[in-house]
């Protein structure tokens, strides 16, 4: 993937359901995935009105490397470790 905008790194925005969400606002799964891809400015978001509703925002240099790693076994136990609901994940990329 190319970077968007005047040369810089893309944002992408990942929307899914958890089935705890102070676990998975604790966790620190999500660095230790994907800061070795490259991904960095990692934040979470949490929806005010539905406490399994949560995304998280990062800058990814490389989506091709993290669309690939999301496939993995390490990805899935990831997930599993933080309670996400992995029918439910939508992943948007800054336009």
């Amino acid at each position: 993937m190319q970077p968007t905008r005047g040369g810089t790194t893309p944002a992408v925005f990942v929307s899914h359901e958890v089935k705890d969400k102070d676990k998975w606002l604790a966790a620190t799964t999500r660095e230790e995935f994907f800061s070795p891809l490259g991904i960095t400015n990692i934040r979470e978001f949490a929806a005010p009105t539905n406490p399994a509703r949560v995304g998280v925002l990062m800058d990814v240099a490389d989506m091709d490397a993290v669309m690939s790693a999301l496939e993995t076994p390490e990805a899935e136990a990831a997930m599993e470790h933080d309670g996400v609901v992995k029918e439910t994940v939508v992943i948007l990329i800054e336009a």
